[in-house]
């Protein structure tokens, strides 16, 4: 672990005791840095305290604002009043509306940090936090204000040491850049299976049961926090907006062609194509996996024996999936590896008495 002498700031107060704020304070803390956890609900403001043995800085070197974004004029106003020499960043989820909310404030600009970590849980409070949750994750900051204003170098080198401290990737962009983008890869895949989980209320018990892995792969992000994605879509509104009438117009057409084959093929492979270009592992362009089959007995302990012969074989899995049928006594893992490695994988585990398949 890193002492506090290698770390760029001994303090921060961290203003909103959610799940970022939370995670974030529970990383500074192992290093070694003084970290003081402030919420408006004072059962969130006690937990993240508690998590972390929370301690009061009274002239913190950094304030970071980990607060819905309409509460952010507010916070924002009091805290640089407050904290006459101290730096600041903020993590909210759009970046063109902090931005112009700071600009208010005599002052603020050269002294405030506009980041968003990419990085989150369905499930949101002190509870989920963990330490590592910006590991290998790309976290965004805005070194100019829209209207080309710097913010002062050394208050973006601590918001560059914290992003990479916690195990992010520090990507550089103005606030319109980012929001253009979250509101393609972010905040549209949002509405899309929240809109898709929602058409479920009309499905019957015996119907929802048919339900697989598809279904849970493509509504998993609908579990989210309804209060915490009304703030991001409303401040996003402008950007999201072009890209739901694109999915209007997208879904009339395949409305008007669910006869014609020709024409649904079309929209299938789009999808083909437009999933092919999502960057791989740690950001770089996507491979191709092999998909191994294992089918495994539904009993405690099979998964962690899978991975103890993953690692005698020394291969590396990329990802996988997990189906089970209900009233089945098996499972089926799907193991995504090279292909060199789905190969040796197999050799491995038929060897090794395990009811493996081809990888496809």
């Amino acid at each position: 672990m890193a002492t506090c002498q290698e770390n760029l700031i001994n303090s921060i107060r961290i203003v909103g005791s959610g799940l970022i704020g939370t995670s974030i304070g529970l990383a500074l803390a192992a290093r070694g840095v003084k970290v003081e956890m402030l919420d408006r609900d004072p059962n969130a403001q006690k937990l993240a305290q508690d998590l972390m043995a929370s301690q009061i800085a009274t002239e913190p070197e950094l304030v970071l604002f980990a607060v819905p974004i309409s509460a952010l004029p507010e916070v924002a106003k009091r805290e640089f009043a407050l904290n006459p020499t101290s730096k600041f960043i903020d993590i909210a989820s759009v970046k063109t509306k902090p931005q112009l909310e700071v600009s208010t404030i005599e002052g603020a600009k050269g002294r405030f940090l506009a980041t968003h970590p990419m990085a989150g849980r369905e499930v949101g409070g002190a509870a989920s936090a963990r330490a590592d949750l910006f590991e290998g994750r790309t976290w965004i900051y805005c070194p100019r204000f829209e209207d080309g204003t710097a913010v002062d170098a050394d208050v973006v080198a601590v918001g560059v040491w914290l992003i990479e401290t916690l195990g992010a990737k520090a990507i550089p962009m103005s606030a319109g850049e980012h929001d253009a983008a979250v509101a393609l890869v972010s905040h549209l895949p949002q509405i899309v299976a929240s809109l898709l989980a929602s058409q479920l209320q009309k499905g019957s018990i015996d119907e929802l049961e048919l339900a697989g892995a598809g279904l849970r792969d493509t509504t998993r992000i609908a579990a989210s926090d309804p209060a915490l994605w009304k703030e991001i879509i409303t401040s996003n509104a402008s950007e999201i907006l072009p890209l739901l009438i694109s999915l209007q117009n997208d879904l009339a057409s395949l409305i008007a062609s669910l006869g014609d084959p020709a024409k649904v093929e079309s929209f299938i492979a789009a999808g083909n194509v437009g999933r092919s270009l999502i960057p791989g592992k740690h950001g770089g362009k996507a491979r191709d996996y092999s998909m191994l089959p294992v089918v495994i007995e539904d009993k405690p302990g099979q998964l962690a024996a899978l991975f103890e012969e993953c690692a005698k074989a020394k291969v590396n899995v990329e990802d996988l999936t997990i189906e089970h049928s209900p009233g089945q006594f098996t499972g089926l893992i799907t193991l995504a590896l090279s292909a060199n490695d789905a190969d040796v994988l197999q050799k491995h585990l038929e060897k090794s008495g395990w009811n493996v398949h081809a990888p496809r």
